[in-house]
């Protein structure tokens, strides 16, 4: 008993309130009226499986994960899986990325931007006072380029976006000199003339030049982005209301319930919905910074941060990409958008972070280190 009451009063309810309201506005803008639900039906699914996972995940005490080779271990298990999935993995919409597993499927490179963020939690806080050392840079890059080059393969441009977002936020958090942030951004500039010429597919070129050109071919590369930013716009100040949305219910705006969820919630609830999403996500990351803040070390504290790093790309880039500022390519947003395997992973994140404040409290109660 005493352990549940440890357990349960641990649980921070304005994030897990935050998260549950997302889940649902998220669910509500997939729903139809002409009975085409299917999408709506499966998210019912995986957002019970994921309440599920979430809950066993604030059972444990992490701390295993910063101390021996456990961490490491899982890092290894999903660059294997990483690998696994370009000779097995289903093939859907160009990009072979998912395990069929009976009646669903699993994109590893969802778990693996959680694994990320603990191995660079665990690498980062037990080099803090020598993170000023450029080593530390380049052997943290080197973990995070094994998951982004297998990830680019597959190829998912959105998920490596994403991957490196996490890391070169969790590297500015742990402590990067300023001349070292210029020499990361010009590897950067090198990276991504190399990836131009022989990485990228020609859509993904498409894609790019159509974010620099947006108006130029409406009819073939830049119709996703050209009916988001109408759909954006068409909802106006509140709205056309729930399933009237005309760009998004009529097809006219293609994968509305994943890639495209914001725009097709921005035309449903207009102005004042939008205004509503960014408060809630503000507390979500709000939360977590707050976790963070009162991490009992600095693996806790990078831990929280990387989460809300994590959070806060997907979205920035979710948005960026529907109003038109960034190019199409393909990334969800946080609690919103239909899928399991990101889902799963959102809510095991947020349980992992409510599980780590839980020791926290009791271990510096009455110490008159940390705010009651």
């Amino acid at each position: 008993m005493r352990f549940l009451r440890t357990l349960f009063g641990s649980i921070d309810w304005w994030l897990i309130s935050s998260v549950f309201i997302l889940t649902l506005l998220g669910l509500i803008t997939m729903y139809t009226f002409d009975g085409n639900n299917s999408y709506f039906q499966k998210q019912v699914w995986w957002i019970i499986i994921a309440t599920c996972g979430m809950t066993l995940a604030i059972v444990p005490d992490y701390r295993f994960l910063r101390n021996g080779n456990t961490t490491f271990y899982i890092y290894l298990s999903i660059l294997f899986l990483l690998i696994l999935v370009l000779f097995v993995g289903a093939t859907v919409k160009g990009a072979q990325s998912r395990f069929n597993l009976f009646f669903f499927s699993l994109q590893p490179s969802d778990p693996a931007k959680l694994v990320l963020i603990a191995v660079l939690a665990k690498y980062f806080s037990k080099r803090h006072e020598l993170i000023g050392d450029f080593k530390h840079i380049i052997i943290s890059g080197a973990y995070t380029l094994l998951i982004i080059g297998l990830v680019f393969i597959q190829p998912d441009f959105g998920s490596a976006m994403i991957l490196f977002s996490v890391w070169f936020g969790m590297v500015l958090v742990a402590g990067i000199k300023f001349r070292h942030l210029a020499v990361v951004g010009m590897l950067g500039v090198v990276v991504f003339m190399g990836l131009w010429n022989f990485g990228f597919q020609t859509y993904q070129k498409d894609r790019i030049l159509t974010f620099l050109h947006p108006l130029a071919d409406i009819r073939g590369t830049g119709y996703n982005a050209y009916q988001s930013t109408i759909a954006v716009g068409s909802g106006q100040l509140l709205g056309k209301g729930v399933g009237y949305g005309t760009q998004s219910k009529l097809q006219f705006l293609p994968e509305y319930e994943t890639d495209f969820i914001f725009a097709a919630f921005a035309e449903e609830w207009g102005f004042v919905g939008v205004g509503m999403l960014f408060l809630l996500y503000g507390i979500v990351i709000w939360r977590l910074l707050h976790h963070a803040l009162r991490g009992a070390t600095n693996f806790e504290r990078l831990f929280a941060v990387g989460v809300a790093i994590l959070f806060m790309s997907h979205f920035l880039i979710h948005i960026g990409m529907n109003i038109g500022l960034l190019p199409v390519t393909g990334t969800t947003v946080p609690f919103l958008s239909y899928g399991g395997s990101h889902l799963l992973t959102e809510f095991l994140g947020v349980g992992m972070v409510i599980a780590m404040a839980r020791y926290t409290k009791q271990q510096y109660v009455g110490k008159d280190l940390l705010p009651s």
